[in-house]
């Protein structure tokens, strides 16, 4: 390598440098910029997106409450046409819609939907616990325990034993009930939650 002893002999070092590879440099100094605006755009039109689709639940939402005419079609197109979590909050919320007419089999539906976009693990969770009390309703019993092997983390460990509990009860196997509604004390359950297990525990032993 080279030693440049004195200030003028490395500025003509540095002339020729960009002389031979001047052009090559502008290129990648556009390159480079043009990567990172390209990335804010993107960026601001991802969190336009998410507004809009914020702005757009928020009605959907309102109006599947107020039962107002319509709501269930668009719900159902603005569920379709969000694959984030705004989608599955939305079909978490025709799912219960649904369910208060006791229409469970479309319940059902908007569930497994929910299921296929939900990308984050609580919401997931979320998903799979009321999905497998829909289907214990159903009456698709081993459905639901595949179901609620899909729930995950510790925080939900009590209500995905309860719901267990239920529908091995409902298959006529007290003993696993017994064990899934003890396991379900076990695991720290809140208040109200430890007093439901209780009270489960008490009608299998009278």
């Amino acid at each position: 390598m080279e030693v440049y002893t004195t200030e003028n002999e490395q500025v003509d070092a540095l002339r020729r440098f960009f002389a031979e590879n001047g052009k090559a440099l502008a290129v990648g100094v556009v390159l480079g910029i043009g990567a990172l605006v390209g990335w804010r755009l993107w960026q601001s039109h991802q969190d336009s997106n998410m507004l809009a689709a914020s702005q757009s639940y928020q009605q959907t939402s309102e109006a599947l409450a107020a039962g107002k005419s319509g709501d269930v079609a668009a719900a159902e197109q603005f569920i379709q046409a969000n694959d984030n979590s705004y989608g599955v909050m939305a079909a978490l919320e025709l799912a219960k819609h649904f369910v208060e007419q006791k229409d469970f089999a479309k319940a059902e539906q908007q569930l497994v939907l929910a299921q296929g976009k939900a990308k984050e693990d609580n919401l997931l969770s979320v998903v799979n616990l009321r999905l497998a009390r829909v289907q214990l309703q159903e009456k698709k019993l081993d459905e639901a325990l595949k179901t609620l092997d899909g729930v995950k983390g510790e925080g939900w460990a009590a209500m995905q034993a309860d719901i267990r509990g239920d529908v091995l009860l409902a298959k006529g196997d007290a003993k696993g009930a017994r064990e899934a509604y003890s396991k379900g004390l076990e695991s720290n359950p809140s208040q109200a939650q430890q007093a439901l297990l209780r009270m489960k525990l008490n009608n299998l032993s009278s």
